[in-house]
């Protein structure tokens, strides 16, 4: 159980509202949006191996059975995003709070009051000075790669564990980390520069380590944790490049066990291309402490994640991609609980039934391979629709 809560905790990003209300009062514009989510799903697991954090075993994949059904969100909660902006003595001033709710549990009485404010934060700004931000937000690392993600309307790979009572998990830990959520100040520079080059820097509140199948192994240290970020573009082609940094003090260990402080350092990179008809997608993510979920979910052990998709666009309603993502471990490190790498591939139809609702089926493999040989396969299925305002 506290397995399935800690992964239960880690899912999800974010993507902007669609249809959003504007109420305008004198200098200051309030904006209401957010989106209802819910899909039906439907996974079998064939379990050769279920250890550390593996997706398409029976413990996650299948929340414990050897096949199972669930209706819930997918990769979002359903989420109220509230936001006020204004331009005050030439300052472009902004808050916004955003309020994130599941829609499955395991009972059909109980409350399902837990809410989750993953955003809350307010900005200011000049178009010749840049923009400064503070309070809660998502991180800069991994976020490009989360909102681009076609599943973020959908369900990816349908995680039963983490689906009951939260959502499911995309790409996370099956080709891309989470970017997680921090207390930061950010510094956004102006864009001055050719090819609409832009910078960010970023420092976060330092954080512990989120292990999930280990003790915990780090607290956090002093100094806060460094992200950078730079974006551009040339022609149909967008690119980022991003850093992120913080060092872990090793907490108190057992006796003849000793820990090791660590420091993560991760890269970033990635690129979309749109074509035509065709939008392409590939990123690229390694380091030190990275985590296969969350930064140093699995001690200082080195990982790589891996990302590609294409996306076809029918007509003005239709799209249909295909995506697959990799998230290996490069050493069999105390954390892994032996998990070599997690993959996904992912075979999704959207159909936008009008501005507000877009429709979904998706059909989707997650495989889990461990380091001594072996594998667990999960087969999923996932029906539903994503409503935004």
């Amino acid at each position: 159980m506290k397995r399935m809560l800690m992964l239960g905790l880690l899912a999800a990003g974010a993507a902007a509202p669609a249809c959003a209300v504007d109420i305008k009062a004198g200098d200051w514009t309030v904006n209401i949006g957010g989106n209802v989510n819910a899909f039906y799903t439907l996974v079998n697991c064939n379990t050769g191996f279920d250890g550390g954090v593996a997706l398409a075993g029976r413990a996650l994949g299948c929340g414990g059975e050897g096949r199972r059904t669930t209706i819930g969100n997918g990769l979002l909660p359903s989420a109220l995003v509230t936001s006020a902006t204004s331009n005050q003595n030439g300052w472009d001033v902004k808050a916004l709070i955003g309020i994130y709710v599941a829609t499955a549990t395991d009972s059909a009485i109980a409350q399902n009051s837990d809410v989750d404010i993953r955003q809350a934060y307010f900005s200011f700004g000049r178009p010749e000075f840049g923009t400064i931000k503070m309070g809660r937000d998502y991180g800069m690392f991994g976020y490009k790669v989360i909102t681009t993600d076609m599943t973020i309307q959908g369900v990816g790979a349908p995680v039963q564990a983490t689906q009951r009572g939260r959502v499911t998990l995309g790409h996370i830990g099956a080709g891309y980390a989470y970017p997680n959520h921090y207390g930061q100040v950010v510094y956004s520079a102006p864009s001055v520069l050719p090819y609409g080059i832009g910078f960010d820097i970023g420092l976060m509140s330092p954080i512990s380590d989120t292990p999930i199948v280990a003790p915990s192994r780090y607290r956090s240290k002093g100094t806060p944790q460094v992200q950078m970020q730079a974006t551009g573009a040339l022609g149909p082609v967008k690119g980022w490049v991003g850093y992120k940094t913080q060092h872990f003090e090793a907490a108190e260990a057992t006796p003849g066990a000793p820990f090791n402080s660590t420091r993560m350092n991760a890269v970033e990179v990635g690129a979309t291309m749109d074509y035509g008809q065709f939008a392409f997608l590939a990123n690229f993510q390694k380091g030190k402490a990275l985590g296969l979920l969350s930064d140093a979910d699995q001690g200082g052990v080195k990982s790589t994640h891996r990302f590609l998709q294409g996306v076809y666009k029918v007509d003005d309603r239709l799209k249909v991609g295909l995506n697959w993502g990799e998230s290996k471990n490069d050493d069999n490190g105390p954390g892994t609980g032996g998990l070599e790498k997690n993959t996904n591939v992912t075979l999704g139809a959207y159909y936008a039934l009008n501005k507000a609702l877009t429709l979904v089926g998706e059909l989707g493999q997650t495989r889990s391979h461990p380091f001594n040989g072996g594998s667990s396969r999960m087969n999923g299925v996932a029906v539903g629709g994503f409503f935004s305002f």
